[in-house]
């Protein structure tokens, strides 16, 4: 097998397990080993082919991690709609006392609590947070 087709192969195979992970780390790495393939198709010695490749593989993976693909959100998990599914639901609060409230909620009784500057009043609310047991709620 020709130098360029190890190269090209080892970026596929890399290509391929970059579909399990969901990072963009893996296919950086193999456009680093495809240039690997172009350099050994251009006709150059196997040192200059693994310079190549490890120079574009570093490269390219420097520039993901500078880019906003490559920087994890941080996100308050108790306010996150897309980790707690509770969050924009409404609960119906029939009294409160002194800022807190006792409802059921999913067929279990939770304890609720006010949202900063809002007055307490019977009615209906929407989940803003939640804090182990304990739902936040403000105005729907």
């Amino acid at each position: 097998m020709a130098d360029w087709m190890g190269w090209l192969v080892a970026a596929g195979v890399l290509v391929i397990l970059e579909l399990f992970t969901g990072t963009f780390y893996l296919l950086m790495v193999a456009i680093g080993l495809a240039v690997g393939g172009g350099v050994a198709l251009a006709g150059a010695a196997a040192p200059v082919q693994a310079i190549a490749a490890a120079v574009v593989g570093v490269l390219a993976t420097g520039l993901l991690h500078r880019s906003r693909f490559g920087r994890a959100t941080k996100t308050d998990a108790r306010r996150d709609r897309n980790v707690n599914l509770d969050i924009g639901q409404r609960v119906t609060v029939p009294a409160w006392d002194n800022g807190r409230a006792r409802v059921m909620y999913r067929g279990a009784l939770w304890d609720v609590e006010l949202t900063q500057g809002i007055a307490p009043h019977a009615g209906e609310f929407r989940i803003v947070e939640v804090q182990g047991s304990r739902l936040v709620v403000a105005n729907p």
